[in-house]
């Protein structure tokens, strides 16, 4: 295939336009000069966390390519949602200690980066049981608690937080645990429909489980805030006398047994509620906490959604890997008529085709760097910079999730209608991402809030940082591409603020109204400046001419799409000329051409399970009749 691809440019098509003058020469490196193997061998290292690769990686890899996660065909959704919880039990059983699971957001990560690709619904209850809910009991716990029913999977664990009335404004929530002086313990009541919790797992799937419940604490009528409490929802016969579980409706994506929840005057014992230094009832009484506002003391007892928002992105980043993986295999293998009598060619071949593939590519490449950056951020945050650094695991969140969705839309369109099939991997994965897009915070809600936070607490690059423009300023010079695009957030943060300053006094809807879009742009250049970051800063780190040529390119041609958006502003700024607005599109066209021949490598280097890939008929796995319905036409009438 690589063949047919050489033909259609030279090795040597990059023009002066696409010279860089970063001290990193765009002219590609004679095809296999150092090795596609090689090449690929290093960006799965720079891919999958370096030296930490075993500890994070290879323990989820190994198990998602065995034949337990292999695709089910026939399955009613009941019974796949029952085949969720028993690989559920196989994750608990690969890991030495699901404690150290629990309180290591990296490796947390990694479970839902392999899983979310073979058994979307899988990655959600992994999520629930071993971050939200065993995640949180460790943090709050403090050695009060036995945990073995639950490490050992006995139980498996849910979180009630949402309402049917209240998502994410879930600080408002009304369920209610009444401190009873009598016995020291706490009565747990729904007052009404609306304050139901809305869509836990909370089903008899599973066996037996036991929540954490965000409730409002009453103590003498007296509102003290929301806690999480420790309730047990059921048994091996079924739920437990004062709780109510409903099956909702079926809804886009892998099936989960999401449930309406209600509790009507449920006892608890004393050491139901979770405490820690942010919130601790004392024998009288009255609540003292290290934090301010009940407010934040809500915040802070849920702190878990953070590293829930990382695995919502690690989900998304590994879908969009595997829709990439599987579409270029496909673009590889399937071959249509060429412009001469009797010629075949791959699809691959059409700039039409693979030209779309490389930018998802290059997009998919920015998230997963982008992805590694914001953990390592999260796990070595102070408490002086612990609200910059959860603002950047919401952007990030938001970002990776929204571009995951886009780039499984390409990869399923240009497998054409055999992406339809499940068997192909690619049919329901946008479905799942549209359950990460709304979990652990609507993007759009976090965005916002992000966003009022940049208006006036970020500092963004200052307007004219880059200069004036010289003639050696070339479109394809990655650090002058990196400038345009801080220089784009910058833009949009003065736009901001000058929107909010002028909107309508006396009007805070109405001022947030007037800057809120701006805002969002803020919010936008800057996730992408970040990945552009992290992507740079990962390719400083190749050693091989091909490794660095691959990674330098695909970060320009992610750069050149993200700056082409703003060419307006950066034009109307000075930070552009009227040549380089012309020439973006010629430049883009370049690095694509150089690329092309090198799609097999940069899949290659997802090192998607063997095991996996033999199963999916696009990828060159098992033949797709080997699936179809071997009962008589008219049995399937």
């Amino acid at each position: 295939m690589t063949k047919t691809l050489l033909t259609l440019h030279t090795s040597g098509s990059a023009t002066a336009d696409a010279r860089q003058t970063d001290g990193v020469a765009s002219n590609p490196p004679p095809v296999g000069c150092d090795g596609e193997g090689p090449a690929a061998e290093e960006l799965t290292h720079l891919l999958f966390d370096r030296q930490d690769r075993a500890r994070v990686h290879d323990i989820w890899r190994t198990l998602v390519g065995g034949e337990a996660f292999a695709y089910r065909p026939g399955l009613s959704p009941d019974e796949r949602a029952a085949l969720s919880y028993d690989r559920l039990r196989l994750v608990n059983d690969a890991v030495e200690d699901p404690e150290v699971l629990a309180a290591d957001p990296r490796m947390l990560a990694g479970l839902h980066e392999w899983t979310g690709f073979v058994d979307g619904a899988l990655g959600t209850l992994a999520g629930i049981h071993y971050n939200l809910f065993l995640g949180s009991l460790l943090d709050h716990d403090g050695g009060r608690h036995d945990l073995s029913e639950y490490v050992s999977m006995n139980r498996t664990g849910t979180f009630l937080c949402t309402e049917l009335d209240h998502g994410n404004d879930a600080a408002a929530l009304e369920t209610t645990a009444t401190l009873d002086p009598a016995t020291g313990g706490f009565v747990l009541d729904t007052p009404h429909p609306g304050a139901q919790k809305f869509m836990p797992n909370t089903s008899l799937a599973g066996g037996p489980k036991s929540a954490l419940v965000a409730a409002r604490l009453l103590v003498e009528g007296k509102d003290m805030g929301v806690f999480l409490f420790l309730v047990p929802l059921s048994d091996e016969v079924g739920h437990l006398p004062g709780v109510t579980v409903r099956a909702l409706p079926p809804k886009l994506g892998s099936p989960v047994d999401h449930c309406l929840t209600s509790f009507d005057r449920v006892w608890l014992p004393r050491e139901a509620l979770l405490e820690a230094e942010h919130g601790q009832l004392s024998p009288e009484g009255t609540v003292t906490s290290s934090v301010g506002s009940r407010r934040k003391r809500f915040l802070r007892s849920i702190g878990r959604v953070t590293t829930g928002k990382l695995c919502m992105s690690a989900a998304a980043i590994g879908v969009s890997r595997a829709a990439l993986a599987i579409a270029v295999r496909h673009a590889h293998r399937r071959h249509v008529s060429g412009p001469k009598a009797g010629q075949l060619l791959p699809l691959a071949a059409h700039r039409s085709h693979h030209g779309r593939l490389l930018h998802a590519l290059a997009t998919g490449y920015a998230m997963t760097f982008l992805h590694r950056h914001v953990v390592t951020r999260w796990t070595e945050h102070t408490p002086e910079d612990r609200a910059e650094a959860e603002r950047l695991v919401a952007i990030a969140k938001g970002w990776i999730t929204w571009e995951a969705r886009d780039i499984t839309v390409e990869c399923r369109e240009r497998c054409g209608a055999q992406g339809l099939f499940r068997v192909n991997g690619l049919s329901e994965l946008q479905q799942d991402l549209e359950g990460a897009i709304t979990a652990e915070g609507d993007n759009l809600v976090v965005w916002l809030k992000a966003g009022g936070e940049m208006l006036f607490g970020h500092d963004a690059v200052e307007r004219g940082h880059l200069g004036p423009l010289s003639p050696d300023q070339e479109l394809a010079d990655l650090a002058f591409l990196r400038g345009l695009l801080a220089e784009a957030e910058s833009i949009w943060q003065a736009r901001a603020r000058t929107a909010l300053r002028e909107g309508p006094a006396g009007d805070p809807v109405g001022r947030w109204n007037e800057a809120s879009t701006a805002a969002l742009e803020v919010v936008s250049a800057h996730a992408r400046l970040q990945a552009a970051d992290a992507f740079l800063a990962t390719a400083a780190q190749a050693t091989r001419p091909t490794t660095r040529f691959l990674l330098h390119s695909l970060c320009r041609l992610f750069l050149l799409k993200q700056v082409g958006e703003h060419t307006g502003d950066l034009l109307a700024e000075g930070l552009m000329t009227a040549d380089h607005v012309r020439g973006l599109p010629r430049t883009i066209e370049t690095v694509i051409a150089d690329l092309a021949p090198h799609m097999t490598t940069l899949v290659d280097a997802f090192a998607l399970p063997p095991g996996y890939l033999a199963t999916i008929p696009l990828a060159g796995g098992t033949p797709l009749p080997q699936y179809t319905d071997k009962r008589s036409p008219s049995a399937t009438v």
